[in-house]
């Protein structure tokens, strides 16, 4: 693979993406799964289809469109979870249906059949192009810049909402930011592992990380070498075996965060036993 990188532009391509992809999924990653936002973020990840779709139809980069329907999402979502009066998973399902029909039906109109689809669905990590890394990298800069930023204030504010505003810190415009955090995360996953794959890269390194420390700033950091390996992995095999890469990138993932799961599981069981014979 080595040789491979150093002489094919794709391949190159493909290793930069799958480093910006886990830097940017690694850190927001963490927040989602502590917050317990993984659903939204499936949410938001399939209604960004309507604007795949959009984006196909008018002529215009689909990618636009998928980050404007997933902020769109992301506000909507947000706004009626917030102010109340409808639960949050009917909220949540109503947009990712929706997004996905809009999707369906903007493809369905026009003239013939986008030859690139599947690579939004499920992904083609060696398609990425110079301007999708462009992206993947502005992207990349802007999440670690305002994480870093505001880190004591992420910290009060998934320690406690309520003890966050107590301290001064405005929870609501912090929800509205990690939303679009989520959405800019979202747009640049699609191109890595596709919408239906997405909601497993920002969890499963995130989750993983969980389970090997505690510490805010260690398990970003962890996820964010855990995403890098999963994908560098996973673009080995896949180019090996010439098999979906997307796909072998989540498989990687989600396998890790089982096994590293039974293995503390089994850990803390022999503890315990060794603590009931002393």
């Amino acid at each position: 693979m080595i040789n491979a990188i150093l002489h094919y532009q794709f391949m190159q391509n493909a290793a930069m993406a799958g480093i910006l992809a886990s830097i940017v999924c690694g850190i927001i990653g963490v927040i989602i799964v502590e917050k317990k936002l993984v659903m939204m973020s499936g949410g938001i990840a399939h209604t960004a289809y309507g604007g795949v779709g959009l984006g196909y139809l008018l002529g215009f980069e689909p990618i636009l469109g998928a980050f404007f329907f997933a902020v769109c999402a992301a506000f909507g979502i947000g706004y009626i979870n917030r102010k109340g009066g409808a639960r949050a998973d009917i909220i949540i399902g109503l947009f990712w249906s929706l997004g996905m029909a809009l999707g369906i039906l903007f493809i369905a109109l026009m003239p013939g059949y986008p030859p690139d689809l599947n690579s939004y669905l499920f992904g083609n990590i060696l398609s990425v192009t110079k301007s999708d890394l462009r992206l993947t990298a502005v992207a990349a800069a802007l999440v670690t810049l305002i994480v870093m930023l505001f880190y004591h204030h992420w910290k009060a504010y998934l320690f406690d909402e309520q003890f966050a505003s107590i301290l001064g810190v405005k929870t609501t415009w912090l929800e509205y930011l990690l939303l679009i955090l989520v959405a800019l995360s979202v747009v640049v996953l699609i191109r890595v592992v596709g919408i239906i794959l997405v909601l497993a890269l920002l969890t499963a390194p995130a989750a993983t990380a969980g389970l090997l420390t505690q510490q805010l700033h260690q398990r970003m950091l962890y996820a964010v070498l855990l995403g890098t390996v999963f994908c560098l992995a996973g673009l080995y095999l896949s180019y090996q075996w010439n098999i979906a890469s997307g796909a072998v990138i989540v498989i990687l993932s989600v396998s890790c965060y089982f096994l590293v799961y039974m293995i503390r599981s089994a850990r803390e069981r022999w503890q315990r036993r060794r603590m009931a014979v002393q």
